[in-house]
């Protein structure tokens, strides 16, 4: 994931249900191999938002574990500051929208990035790690740490 910020304000992707994930969240997608986390980065937002990002600030990760299944799922997490380009008219994953960042938490979102956002603009990186068992569809444990 990829947040873009623009002074007080970030690009913000407003997900139709249809989608899956339904709400506002950022920008971000999957590691196609063999590209690094970076390049895929780049290559998330441009697709999804038409936006070239450049100087990403590495700011944490997110993850979940299933021990259950021996599942773990971890999103790498950027911040770009400088970008070039265009919005797309029709961009493929829902609206695009620069929302002001002390506004945005207002917004309906998924509870996993309502956490994430606020860690995205603050000083230093962050981990948060998260036990899950799938089959009961509960949370086991959650830790969230600035570092």
């Amino acid at each position: 994931m990829c947040l873009v910020q623009d002074g007080d304000k970030v690009l913000l992707l407003k997900r139709p249900s249809k989608r899956g994930f339904p709400g506002y969240l950022g920008p971000g997608g999957k590691v196609e191999f063999p590209e690094s986390l970076t390049e895929a980065a780049i290559r998330e937002v441009r697709e999804e938002t038409g936006l070239t990002v450049k100087n990403l600030i590495y700011k944490g990760i997110d993850e979940f574990v299933d021990p259950n299944n021996n599942f773990r799922y971890m999103v790498f997490n950027y911040l770009a500051t400088s970008y070039e380009g265009e919005l797309l008219e029709n961009p493929p994953e829902g609206e695009l929208l620069w929302v002001p960042i002390d506004e945005a938490l207002n917004l309906p979102m998924q509870d996993w990035f309502k956490r994430r956002f606020p860690l995205f603009f603050e000083e230093g990186t962050f981990e948060i790690y998260a036990m899950y068992d799938q089959q009961k569809q509960e949370t086991l444990k959650t830790a969230v740490k600035s570092i």
